[in-house]
């Protein structure tokens, strides 16, 4: 936990008067301002303030605390910086949390780009599924594809995830093409836990699509539900970043191309905004541009026969 950090919420929020107000002067999330105060009470090891529908007042163990903290963040105030140049390079160990699809197709290119820009910058990547606390777990940034973000967390959006709708040529060959979207009700579809496990919804000529979905295979990682795809298991809905090179190669064929399937926004989710680590706000300005990118960062499957695809351009 980040003391400095947490004796600056608690001496906020004291001379605010609410957590939300306080949240909104350090631009912090009010779910951050609560951790910290938490964590804050829990290295004083005595509940600090009195909480009321409509106000807040310190207790007892409170009023001492905060005067240690006024006294802990003027001495913080007083440490001189080495050098002002010194002080400008980025530096320090930053840690990410993603998912282990976004980190091995995308970020790792990134992140081996900052670094070598940035030498004197260690980067620890959390590997996950999960919706990570970042306070709790010291995390930096976490990286999320969603689009059910929670309105109380500190967001940057970095841009946009579509999907492609993919299925081996052997499972087709096996149990038919479908040919619209309600047809895939009739299908084994591979479903991922967090998004859409019953529910694909699609954009078909401007209008809402959604067709209700099942299957026998369903897991909380999305290369798991790639792998089974490639292997025959059934349909499954993909990021088109992590499907497109099997699609280019044969092994896995793009489906329903008049049926466009929601699209998920992008965000690289931190703690404040308030004292951004030099390091962190170069690598969310990083990952915005890749993330621009459509070289970097698909916005449609490929050609699944590009040699086809340039016969036509050389024969019009």
């Amino acid at each position: 936990m980040d003391r400095v950090t947490a004796a600056e919420v608690f001496v906020c929020i004291a001379e605010k008067g609410s957590m939300t107000a306080a949240a909104e002067a350090l631009e912090m999330s009010r779910a951050m301002v609560t951790r910290y105060l938490a964590q804050m009470e829990e290295w004083a090891g005595a509940r600090l303030l009195h909480r009321t529908t409509r106000r807040l007042s310190l207790t007892e163990a409170g009023r001492e605390t905060l005067a240690r903290c006024r006294r802990m963040l003027e001495l913080v105030g007083e440490m001189a910086v080495a050098s002002t140049s010194e002080a400008g390079t980025p530096r320090g160990l930053l840690r990410v949390a993603c998912s282990q699809s976004l980190a091995q197709d995308v970020l790792a290119a990134t992140v081996a780009e900052f670094l070598r820009r940035y030498p004197l910058v260690a980067i620890d990547l959390q590997i996950g599924a999960r919706s990570v606390n970042l306070v709790e777990e010291r995390i930096d940034l976490a990286i999320r594809i969603t689009n059910d973000l929670d309105p109380n967390v500190i967001a940057r959006p970095l841009g946009r995830c579509d999907s492609v709708i993919c299925a081996s040529p052997a499972y087709l060959a096996a149990h038919g093409r479908p040919h619209r979207v309600p047809d895939l009700a009739t299908h084994n579809c591979l479903t991922y836990s967090y998004f859409g496990k019953s529910l694909w919804e699609f954009e078909v000529t401007g209008e809402r699509l959604a067709v209700p979905v099942s299957g026998n295979l369903s897991a909380n990682e999305s290369h798991v539900l790639l792998s089974a795809a490639v292997e025959g298991a059934g349909i499954a809905m993909q990021p088109i970043y992590a499907a497109r090179k099997l699609i280019a190669q044969g092994r896995l064929v793009a489906l329903l191309p008049e049926a466009v399937p929601q699209p998920l926004g992008v965000y690289g989710v931190y703690g404040s905004r308030r004292q951004m680590p030099a390091a962190l706000r170069l690598l969310l300005d990083l990952l915005a541009e890749r993330f621009a990118d459509p070289d970097y960062w698909p916005v449609r499957p490929p050609d699944p026969r590009p040699d086809t695809a340039r016969a036509r351009n050389r024969t019009a």
